[in-house]
């Protein structure tokens, strides 16, 4: 008992913990030739595919998930290009995953690569930055037992909450720990980008930025109505702004997706058409991802043929994607990879799941 036993503080203590360039960070460690490397975990430029995920060296040159390989191939010559490995991969994840469930944490897994842990039952102390503090070696721990046993970096960030917490993990990758305090929160958010804040996507930070707020301190100093610029966002986005989120963890395994199907009255293998369709799908599920200030890890097309022979195929990236365009890209090569236009089609789908919040950008150091 200390002097203060009486006087616990009982908020929350929210780590975010996120693998580094999970990936690409998997091939460089089972292959030491690729270590130091700009890696692109995708098909090769020579074919027609995508780009999966990136190391940090390839990121330097602009690679990034989602993107067509050949224009991978064009930004980073030196690149070298790996087949991704999902099932290796969600294996890893396991084994990492029972690491941090072995610290007694609320565990809220967001991806294959990310999780939230609610570490407040054994990080209680006299006030809010005292019990964030008594985090840390916590942290360290968990980091040091994913080194050690699984030859992998971790960046995590702690704070009172997922929002700050969140940007904790994105301030210094790779291999971070950074701690938000509850008194510096807001002179902390200040310098930031207002894209950092969930929610912010291009559309947002444009109509913001028009308005001549730039950065977060800008946001926290607007005076005028916000709902004129974001709607019913503005209160939030205004709250966020100064590092306050009342978002709990979601704790269900319920999986979570978005889709969109249509049936055409004719059964159809014209390509003008089925690109028409998942166009205009890839547009809906990206409003309804920006809609619930979401990202997504999986594409998946679904097809059904005039003998109602159903078939599914799936792709995913490292990084959340939300625009559109991604989106189609990713639905056209599951077709053409895997050749499902090889007769009429009587329904074409296009879905999204492994939903999480879309990453913020690279933050400037303070």
């Amino acid at each position: 008992p200390t002097l203060f036993s009486n006087f616990l503080w009982d908020g929350c203590v929210i780590l975010h913990l996120d693998m580094d360039a999970f990936y690409a960070s998997l091939e460089q460690r089972d292959d030491p030739g690729l270590r130091g490397r700009p890696v692109i975990v995708g098909a090769p430029p020579t074919q027609r595919g995508v780009v999966c995920a990136a190391s940090y060296e390839a990121r330097k040159f602009g690679v990034r998930s989602a993107m067509p390989s050949a224009t991978a191939g064009r930004l980073c010559p030196t690149g070298v290009f790996v087949r991704p490995q999902m099932d290796h991969y969600r294996e890893e994840s396991r084994q990492i995953m029972q690491i941090v469930a072995e610290t007694g944490a609320v565990v809220e897994p967001m991806s294959i690569d990310e999780a939230y842990l609610d570490v407040s039952s054994v990080s209680q102390a006299e006030d809010i930055d005292a019990s964030l503090l008594k985090a840390m070696p916590l942290a360290r721990h968990v980091k040091q037992r994913i080194l050690s046993e699984r030859k992998l970096t971790a960046t995590i960030g702690i704070a009172s909450n997922k929002l700050l917490a969140k940007i904790a993990s994105d301030h210094k990758k790779p291999d971070g720990l950074t701690v938000i305090s509850d008194r510096e929160k807001i002179s902390f958010l200040r310098p930031l980008q207002v894209r950092v804040l969930y929610g912010v996507g291009k559309v947002t930070e444009q109509v913001l930025n028009q308005a001549g707020i730039v950065t977060i301190g800008d946001l926290q100093d607007y005076a005028g109505d916000l709902r004129a610029l974001v709607g019913s966002f503005g209160a939030k986005l205004k709250q966020f702004a100064f590092g306050e989120d009342d978002r709990p963890l979601e704790i269900g395994d319920e999986i979570k997706s978005i889709s969109n199907e249509e049936t055409f009255l004719k059964d159809t293998d014209d390509r003008k058409v089925l690109r028409a369709c998942l166009r205009e799908q890839a547009m809906d599920i990206s409003k309804r991802l920006k809609h619930r200030r979401l990202g997504a890890h999986t594409v998946q097309v679904k097809v059904r043929y005039s003998d109602f022979t159903t078939l599914t195929r799936q792709i995913s990236v490292e990084e959340p994607i939300i625009e559109a365009a991604d989106i189609y890209r990713l639905g056209c090569f599951l077709l053409g990879r895997d050749k499902l236009v090889s007769r009429p089609l009587r329904l074409l789908g296009l879905g999204v799941s492994s939903l999480r919040e879309p990453s913020g950008r690279q933050l400037p150091l303070l």
